[in-house]
């Protein structure tokens, strides 16, 4: 790190200007103990005149030792200044100063207000780009001269001070934007009649309403009040007496703001709008009305956005035809049935996305957009062949016709030496052709996704040439076949590849690209894993659903950065090695339906981070290890982050701001990158999960294994569990009274183990679990109450557990005691230690009664008396005989 020192600054004894802008300052300076300057300094112009001075200088010089009339710019990110300065002098009284612009710097800690008290002559104070906190205070209403002040994105916090503002009745502009302030805007804001900027957007501010002192600040030209906590409604009317006004931007972040553009009906706005944003204001439109109605005296619109509002109908033309100068029309998801016919030639933006269109895409659309540079018709109902005179918009950088029922070939239009195209979207249609073959030209073709239509034939482009630039390339869910060109895995350019579900087959060659995300999943390629050694910034890698043979190749200690790793539904074998656990980026890992064996080795337990583990369908043995316990869960979004990548417009209208000169409009467009996607199994349903939300689903399968003894306790400290399967294994015990401790759980199957005991009542507790299954156990005992989830479980979630009893079962529970553990006294007691005096009682209990029935019945009924003593008769002669024979005949004998 460079120190920067500089006592010199106390001979500025005419300092008017301290400029420390991206200078990333490691301490907040004291500005209470700024240097002493006894004269007062020239006077001062602003608005051109300080931006003329607000120059890039083409070095840093030295401070001069006499320096009375030297103005000091510091500028570390735009001149060769070093980046990273420390202050050792102490500062105090810059009495006359008047522009302070300190924004892109490394601040921290709260506004130093105090010490700007003295700044009587202060006019602009920027700190916006920094890391200030905490609140803003009431001292600086001590800032009566300030006619710019910039707090915007930093992470300032807490309500406005009620009185703050009112004494700053200079200020032509106010941004607080991008923080989190919050609570009511204060009435004072009334007394700002200078305020020309007003940015309060990307905070938390609240109100049934956007204040009434709107209509009373006629001086405003630009307004930004999006993305806040307002509710109720805004009324355009509030703008009747504003004459200036250039810039609206509203867009809300909820469904219960609205804007109302129609009362009083038909009015005539004294404004002339450059800029409109209505996004998501849910605007109220009397019937037959399409658009606000205002919008019909507007004359010099640059840029529109009315999208997510669900307007509804044909857009009329005079909107084109009335603002000659449109540039971007921004209608996305509303319910329009199609395009804006009208000729302008200054259009560089339509996007007319996720509306109702239906029919075919005109032909003749180079004829009303000649110039256009970025066309979006994704997301409707449009059919038919893409026009070959779509090849014909020589200016077209970005077009997105995806999610269409759009059919035919591609026109080779597209792929031409004199094209600019640069991003390509045409997923999810019914296209097909051989559109990777023949001698088409992509140089300048960066983004293109292919992917979930009906394409054909081999990867069959000889050369890299052709796709020099190319950066992303999608084109899964397609009947590609044949093998993947060296060519392609050999471009340096080239960071995205996603073949995914198609017919390719052989090795996967390694090449010289450096991958970030790489899916060749659900094809035929076999052989051992490739041994590839430039995968270091590799991010996701799917390798599953292949014909991969061999072990885990040891390259894979060098993923590092690894996020998401599925080498699943191969034919891979021997042991997972213990260098997984080091790889300590890792957030899913999926092996299921290999043919793995051995014990799960403790040291995933390392990977704290990890969302989901599938070790399924494998040949696993051994235990559980008790220290899965460690895995946390994900402790940043690191899928969300990946799917916000945009790239955005900046139109040719910038409004002229004292802080920042030309301020741009920016404008944000299409998703870059591929979105990562893993398929898992819960619920009982095989799932995919994509983007944002693999942040939050969390899931732990090692079913279909062969894993013994019990479940350890310290599964149910994984709090942030949604899902988890134990299914099929040999597991034995009881189910731990700790997974009630999984409060999160959506899905928990122990099907088809050795568990016994009973099922703990503590998990009537658990009411995000949707799926139950503890079937083909040995568990006795009632079930717990049929209360909050329990009382959604059927007989199929208990099934071949005989001995449990209880509703929903049909088998009653006899006693209501549970089952438990047999004592150890119980446990000694012998089968002949029983109450003689009951047995006995109990023994005669039963002759007696059987011998009363026995007499009954031959009393009652004659036929059985009969038999009975014919029976009897027969015994008694039989017995008579046996004895005869048997004593009286030898007697007799003897005795002769």
């Amino acid at each position: 790190m460079f120190f920067f020192h500089m006592p010199e600054l106390s001979h500025l004894t005419n300092l008017e200007e301290l400029e420390l802008k991206n200078t990333e300052l490691n301490e907040t300076p004291n500005i209470q103990e700024l240097i002493e300057i006894e004269e007062a300094g020239e006077d001062r112009s602003f608005g051109q005149q300080i931006q003329q001075e607000h120059h890039i200088m083409p070095n840093c010089p030295p401070v001069p030792q006499d320096s009375s009339s030297f103005k000091f710019s510091f500028t570390g990110k735009f001149l060769s200044c070093p980046r990273h300065v420390h202050f050792k002098t102490k500062f105090h009284d810059l009495f006359d100063l008047e522009v302070l612009l300190l924004r892109f710097n490394g601040f921290r800690g709260t506004l130093p207000m105090e010490g700007f008290a003295s700044f009587h002559r202060l006019e602009v104070l920027d700190l916006s780009h920094n890391s200030f906190v905490g609140s803003i205070p009431l001292s600086i209403q001590a800032l009566s001269s300030l006619r710019a002040l910039s707090f915007a994105n930093n992470e300032l916090n807490g309500s406005l001070p009620e009185h703050g503002f009112c004494e700053l009745n200079n200020l032509h502009e106010l941004d607080l934007s991008h923080n989190m302030l919050d609570g009511i805007l204060p009435q004072c804001f009334n007394s700002l009649s200078s305020l020309r900027l007003l940015d309060i957007s990307s905070n938390r501010f609240t109100g049934k309403r956007v204040p009434s002192f709107i209509a009373n600040l006629t001086s405003l030209e630009y307004i930004d009040f999006s993305h806040n906590n307002f509710e109720g409604s805004f009324s355009f009317s509030s703008f009747s007496n504003h004459k200036k006004l250039e810039v609206v931007r509203f867009r809300s972040d909820n469904d219960i703001f609205e804007v109302e553009t129609e009362e009083p009906i038909d009015w005539i706005p004294m404004f002339q709008l450059k800029i409109l944003e209505l996004s998501n204001c849910n605007m109220k439109m009397p019937k037959g009305r399409i658009i606000p109605g205002f919008l019909l005296h507007q004359h010099n619109l640059r840029q529109v956005d009315m999208s997510h509002n669900s307007l509804e109908g044909q857009l009329p033309n005079w909107l084109i035809r009335n603002n000659s100068n449109l540039e971007v029309l921004i209608l996305r998801d509303n319910l329009f049935g199609g395009m804006p016919l009208h000729m302008n030639a200054n259009m560089k933006w339509l996007d007319m996305s996720q509306n109702h269109m239906i029919g075919t895409i005109p032909y003749d659309i180079p004829k009303f957009f000649p110039n256009i540079s970025i066309l979006n018709l994704s997301m409707n109902a449009l059919s038919g062949v893409i026009p070959s005179s779509v090849g014909e918009l020589s200016k077209l950088c970005v077009l997105d016709l995806s999610e269409n029922a759009l059919s035919g070939e591609v026109p080779k239009g597209l792929f031409t030496d004199t094209s600019k195209l640069g991003f390509l979207k045409l997923s999810n249609n019914k296209l097909h052709g051989q559109i990777l073959s023949g001698n088409l030209s992509w140089s300048t073709l960066q983004w293109v996704y292919l992917d979930s239509n009906h394409f054909t034939g081999q990867i069959g482009i000889k050369s890299k040439q052709k796709f020099e630039s190319l950066t992303l390339l999608d084109i899964s869910n397609n009947f590609f076949t044949g093998l993947i060109p060296d060519w392609l895995t050999n471009m340096s350019s080239l960071s995205e590849l996603v073949v995914r579900n198609n017919s390719l087959e052989g090795r996967f060659p390694c090449g010289a690209a450096f991958f970030s995300f790489l899916d060749i999943s659900q094809n035929s390629f076999s052989g051992p894993i490739p041994s590839c050694s430039n995968l270091q910034y590799m991010e996701h890698l799917h390798l599953g659903s292949n014909r991969f043979t061999g072990s885990i190749p040891n390259f894979f200690r060098n993923l590092t950065n690894v996020l998401t790793l599925d080498i699943g539904n191969n034919n891979l074998s021997g042991r997972i090695p213990k260098f997984l656990g080091e790889l300590s980026n890792l957030r899913i890992l999926l092996l299921r339906k290999n043919n793995f064996s051995g014990l799960i080795p403790r040291q995933l337990c390392q990977l704290s981070n990890m969302s989901f583990i599938d070790l399924s369908a494998n040949s696993f043995s051994g235990s559980i290890p008790s220290c899965l316990h460690n895995i946390t869960g994900p402790s940043d979004l690191v899928f969300l982050k990946r799917s916000k990548s945009l790239y955005s417009y900046d139109s040719s209208y910038h409004y002229e701001s004292i802080t920042w000169g030309l301020r741009s409009i920016f404008l944000g467009g299409e998703a870059l990158g591929i979105q990562d996607e893993v398929q898992y199994t819960t619920k009982s349903l095989f799932l995919r999960y994509k983007g944002g939300i693999l942040d939050y689903m969390t899931g732990l399968d090692l079913s279909s294994n062969k894993l013994t003894g019990e479940i350890p306790e310290e599964v149910g400290f994984l709090t942030q569990l949604r899902a988890l399967n134990l299914s099929h294994n040999q597991l034995t015990g009881l189910i731990p009274v700790s997974f009630s401790n999984l409060a999160k759980i959506e899905s928990l199957d122990l099907s088809s183990n050795g568990l016994t005991g009973t099922i703990p009542s503590e998990l009537i507790k658990l009411t995000s679990l949707s799926i139950f299954n503890v079937s083909h156990n040995s568990l006795s005992g009632r079930l717990p109450e049929m209360k909050s989830q329990f009382g959604t479980f059927t007989e199929e979630s208990y099934e071949g557990n005989p001995l449990l009893c209880g509703p929903p079962l049909e088998k009653k529970c006899t006693t209501n005691p549970q089952v438990t553990n047999p004592s150890a006294e119980e446990d000694h007691e012998k089968w002949y230690d029983i109450d003689m005096t009951y047995f006995y009682g109990s023994s005669s209990s039963t002759c007696f009664v059987f011998l009363l029935g026995f007499v009954a019945i031959l009393y009652t009924n004659p036929r059985w008396r009969r038999r009975w003593l014919d029976w009897v008769e027969d015994c008694i002669y039989t017995c008579y005989y046996f004895l005869y024979d048997l004593v009286w005949k030898p007697s007799m004998i003897f005795c002769r």
